[in-house]
């Protein structure tokens, strides 16, 4: 037990047996407070028991001439242990919605935090032949645009023992094809770009893992996508997307490749949505009233183009349903109740906990937070989100839509529905943070630290171990392809010096990007100090094959 200046006393507390635990603590004056926590494996394991569990249990791979959804990553119920094929809702089983893309959808993004040849293998197979000219259209007036489901009802026009007997589909949610490959509904379009756009980055960071020649297609089809949901779904695009963030990303990575002119055609769709909502006084509306999905594109594009007003009301909102509480599971929380209808297996109306809100919701107080990292709270409501989005997992690896709340339950949803949108904000968003807090000291979130003299040493402890924001000086580090192993600070000349993966037989390169969004007062500047050389925005490096490569950056 240490104390602090002002009498805070601090413990280490282990996790020993994976699952929930308790801890209670009763005070001199008798009061009793408890804290709740949820143990898992290291972040590596989990998020490799889940892309493992994706590609094997629910990769469907079998004889489906009428939908044509093989291969793929397709729903799954772990109360049966089966794949769900069929479903009264007909994006359940159609591969589309968030309650059908949610699989493949995290299987994909997982490739972006920790790509396995094989599991990338079995994907690019999926995007090839299913999503792009199936779910996706190839060709034709309307090519990119995206439909709605797969699977559809249509028992009058197809074999009498096309669907099972036992599920109703006599309900709206059972479409029949016309309402399936309907265009219109503009969250569908980002799965997708990020399909699309996940490809493109393995294609260009890496050797082998995607046809390296192919990366430039696979970034204009993402942001196509992009443009297509403006120009085919026009109504709902209008609102905050779901994932709305990966069209940024794209954005970048169109400007870093010097695709000028694809990057101000997507830039100019996407201020005239942030110009709509910088009209409005609340502007993060959604498809339905109660979502708390609208504000993680508002937010992103507000702040973008400087509309700093509108992003601020935004973040406001979060933060008003996103709280910082002792408890593992309403810890960065973001409120969300009826999702289970739609995307779960137990349908009821509830408090869900760790549903996609938390981990979409975590990226603009992340983002908030690198800005304003005086800002200690936002951290701590950003990384609950972030991490309690991967907290549902089972050692298995199934990620169930949501962990239900109401105390007669507590337990995991049955399917695994929309929680690949979840995944995703947790794949864009995951990084290590260091700062210095005024009553705590130096402190690592997604790290282990130790400091010795002027120098603060952190091993970072994140799956993807991608990127790190070091506080003091409003840095934020982030490689596309290989790993940071460990981070050196000098709190006195401010030298920063990274120890990256050997190279190995995917990854020969590191591509180091660097990006201060917060301006400290006497803090310049950083740049690579040495033989990078610079490359699409970032400093290009060889990796070592025998040791760790050593980066030294210097302001």
């Amino acid at each position: 037990m240490a104390s602090t200046k002002n009498g805070w006393k601090s413990y280490t507390v282990r996790g020993n047996t994976w699952g929930r635990a308790r801890l209670s603590i009763t005070y001199e004056d008798g009061l009793e407070q408890s804290i709740n926590y949820k143990i898992i494996e290291a972040e590596s394991d989990v998020i490799a028991s889940y892309g493992n569990f994706l590609i094997t249990k629910q990769w469907f791979n079998q004889a489906d001439p009428i939908f044509k959804r093989s291969p793929s990553a397709i729903t799954y119920d772990n109360e049966k242990q089966q794949q769900v094929t069929q479903d009264n809702r007909a994006w359940i089983a159609g591969l589309s919605d968030e309650g059908g893309a949610g699989s493949w959808l995290g299987a994909i993004m997982k490739q972006l935090v920790q790509p396995k040849k094989e599991e990338v293998d079995k994907l690019k197979q999926f995007v090839d032949s299913v999503m792009f000219g199936r779910i996706q259209l190839k060709n034709g007036p309307q090519k990119y645009g995206v439909k709605k489901s797969l699977f559809y009802y249509a028992p009058d026009s197809l074999p009498k023992d096309t669907y099972a007997a036992n599920i109703n589909f006599k309900t709206w949610s059972a479409w029949p094809k016309k309402e399936a490959d309907n265009l219109g509904r503009s969250y569908n379009y980002p799965h997708v770009a990020a399909a699309h756009w996940v490809m493109y980055r393995l294609a260009r960071n890496y050797s082998g893992l995607v046809e390296e020649q192919s990366w430039k297609q696979h970034l204009i089809d993402a942001a196509e996508t992009g443009m297509a949901m403006v120009n085919i779904a026009p109504y709902y695009a209008q609102f905050g997307q779901m994932e709305g963030t990966v069209f940024y990303l794209i954005l970048n990575d169109l400007k870093n490749e010097g695709l000028t002119e694809e990057a101000a055609r997507l830039e100019n769709e996407m201020k005239k949505r942030a110009n709509h909502w910088r009209s409005l006084q609340y502007p993060f509306g959604s498809e339905m009233p109660w979502d708390s999905t609208g504000q993680e594109e508002v937010y992103v594009w507000s702040s973008y183009f400087g509309y700093q007003d509108k992003a601020n009301v935004t973040l406001d909102a979060i933060l008003a349903y996103m709280p910082v509480v002792p408890h593992w599971a309403y810890n960065g929380n973001a409120r969300r109740y009826w999702d289970f209808l739609y995307g779960g297996k137990f349908s009821r109306i509830e408090r869900m906990i760790h549903h996609y809100g938390s981990a979409l919701n975590a990226i603009p107080v992340l983002m908030d937070y690198r800005k304003n990292p005086g800002d200690f709270y936002l951290l701590r409501a950003g990384y609950g989100g972030l991490l309690g989005s991967i907290s549902n997992i089972t050692q298995e690896g199934f990620a169930p839509a949501a962990f239900h709340a109401y105390p007669s339950t507590l337990k995991n949803d049955g399917i695994t529905g929309d929680y690949g949108s979840g995944f995703f904000g947790y794949a864009v968003n995951t990084s290590s943070y260091i700062l210095q807090h005024p009553e705590f000291g130096w402190l690592a979130f997604g790290g282990n630290l130790n400091k010795t003299g002027n120098n603060i040493n952190v091993k970072l402890t994140t799956a993807a171990k991608s990127s790190v924001y070091i506080a003091a000086v409003g840095l934020w580090i982030g490689l596309d392809a290989d790993t940071i192993d460990e981070v050196n600070y000098n709190t006195v000349n401010g030298e920063i010096r990274l120890k990256l993966s050997k190279a190995n037989e995917y990854t020969p390169n590191a591509l180091l990007r660097l990006l201060q969004p917060a301006k400290i007062n006497g803090v310049g500047s950083y740049a690579v100090k040495g033989n990078g050389v610079k490359k699409r925005g970032g400093y290009k490096f060889s990796l070592a094959k025998a040791h760790t490569t050593e980066i030294l950056l210097q302001r």
